[in-house]
């Protein structure tokens, strides 16, 4: 049962109520936003909630069961503080969320805890929308713990596990500017020595910008094509790409035992199991 004041629950016990719905929203960088649905701004516990009349969520239901409570919140990139460019590049994912109801004739009512979580991926469209899922506490709980045995690796190339060094200037990153950009998704790179990776070599691999506006931004790589020097992107960076931007290319990784045994030479390092029989093996009846 949640707890609220006793001015607040004669409130909403009432045939008629002054409710407006707050939101605070804190970044991984720190960060702090407040909106209210309110028709006018609100200032509580020392913090100005801007009135966001764009925005809508679904209900918000709690149970009592572990199973994990969402919403979604839909809205216009409509209030200052709402950087398109800023959502696309993923600085508003996985935000902390607090939502709380007050009464907005009378503040010193307190609050109802509604919601406390953290958004999803969050989605900007080019119509000036955007959506994001507000996950629950008991998110974290869907995650799996441990490891599964599989013949492909768990590590992801570069990480703590598969120790490879993916800095620039330690072989295996490679450095390109962009000589002519297609489309947001697809770039020629300028060959000043890039052309010499097959075409295997960075596809599933990370491009990350060095230079211009999305300095810092990381893709996937989809495809890359030696002959034509062509790269192709999963997703676009925040802003487009423009000739003379330079990328860092961090090569790509199936996961099997012989492309890190013949590729990157890292097999001591390996974390799969490829020499585990598999179900069929451990099913099947003496010949």
């Amino acid at each position: 049962m949640k707890s609220v004041s006793a001015g607040l629950a004669a409130h909403l016990a009432g045939q008629a109520t002054t409710v407006a719905t707050l939101w605070r929203v804190q970044r991984r960088d720190g960060a702090v936003f407040t909106f209210t649905d309110h028709d006018r701004d609100i200032v509580y516990g020392g913090e100005t909630y801007l009135a966001a009349p764009g925005y809508q969520r679904a209900a918000i239901a709690t149970g009592a069961s572990l199973a994990v409570d969402e919403t979604e919140l839909l809205g216009l990139l409509d209030s200052a503080a709402l950087d398109p460019a800023e959502l696309r590049a993923g600085l508003w994912d996985h935000a902390e969320v607090r939502i709380f109801a007050v009464n907005c004739a009378n503040l010193a009512d307190g609050e109802l805890k509604l919601r406390r979580g953290r958004l999803g991926e969050v989605v900007a469209r080019d119509d000036g929308s955007f959506s994001a899922e507000l996950r629950g506490l008991a998110q974290p709980l869907q995650a799996v713990i441990g490891s599964v045995y599989q013949p492909e690796c768990r590590a992801d190339l570069g990480d703590s596990r598969c120790k490879l060094d993916l800095a620039y200037g330690a072989c295996w990153t490679q450095q390109a500017a962009v000589e002519a950009a297609m489309d947001s998704t697809t770039l020629v790179l300028a060959d000043d020595g890039i052309g010499a990776f097959a075409g295997s070599y960075f596809a599933g691999g990370v491009a990350i910008w060095q230079s211009g506006p999305n300095a810092g931004i990381a893709r996937e790589v989809l495809a890359w094509d030696q002959a034509s020097r062509t790269i192709a992107l999963f997703a676009p960076p925040p802003v487009a790409p423009a000739v003379g931007d330079v990328l860092h290319l961090q090569p790509g990784c199936d996961k099997r035992k012989a492309t890190c045994q013949a590729v990157f030479g890292n097999y001591l390092n390996f974390r799969g199991e490829p020499f585990v029989p598999g179900v069929l093996a451990t099913v099947s009846a003496p010949a």
